[in-house]
């Protein structure tokens, strides 16, 4: 029998993935959201799961050390769950990491070549915790490779030497992911990058 506490933790997560496919962040069965439990395990989205449906039982416990926990159901975890691996390890203190994939998150991707992107200076910068007049904050982008442990492979890379202004990424053509000290906290960042695209996006027009 699953341990109501292991189940509470999946509701939050549940009704933000519900509001994200209503957003259209989530569509089909894109996109990935996952919560770290106290012993340093996590619940992840399962693999080909609808995120405006999801259950309790729609989502795979992984451990620290990868293992998946076994299930009668046969679920698979998300795809990206090495780069959600990869971003607890790389960040102890985080509690949430969500992932989604927006059509704004994949136009900005695209708007340089190199390896960052620049924000601009908006007052929402703050709620990403940039404090600063006139801030210069970049966003780190990474190749879309079809090995997911590859792109997570290069995370860890860059951030051990290069660590990220803001607890967000973008994988080009692909989606942005953030992560945060708890879901709630989570949600809010997605929210705030995603005003910060669309602000971008409309500034072309």
């Amino acid at each position: 029998m699953t341990n109501p506490m292991l189940a509470d933790s999946r509701l939050e997560l549940i009704n933000t993935a519900r509001s994200f496919y209503q957003q259209g962040w989530m569509v089909g069965t894109a996109g990935n959201l996952s919560v770290r439990l106290s012993d340093g395990s996590f619940w992840i989205t399962a693999s080909g799961r609808s995120k405006g449906e999801l259950l309790p039982s729609d989502f795979v416990r992984v451990y620290p050390n990868g293992k998946v926990e076994e299930s009668s159901t046969d679920l698979k975890p998300s795809a990206e769950t090495a780069i959600h691996q990869i971003l607890y390890t790389l960040f102890p203190e985080i509690q949430a990491c969500y992932h989604i994939h927006s059509i704004e998150s994949n136009l900005v991707s695209r708007f340089v070549q190199e390896d960052r992107l620049l924000l601009p200076p908006l007052e929402m910068l703050k709620g990403l915790g940039i404090y600063e007049q006139n801030p210069c904050c970049v966003i780190p982008i990474f190749a879309n490779h079809l090995q997911v442990s590859r792109i997570a492979a290069e995370i860890q890379e860059r951030f051990a030497t290069t660590p990220p202004q803001i607890p967000a990424l973008l994988i080009r053509d692909h989606g942005v992911t953030v992560w945060a000290s708890s879901p709630t906290v989570a949600r809010n960042y997605i929210e705030i990058v995603e005003y910060i695209f669309r602000y971008m996006v409309a500034a072309l027009r």
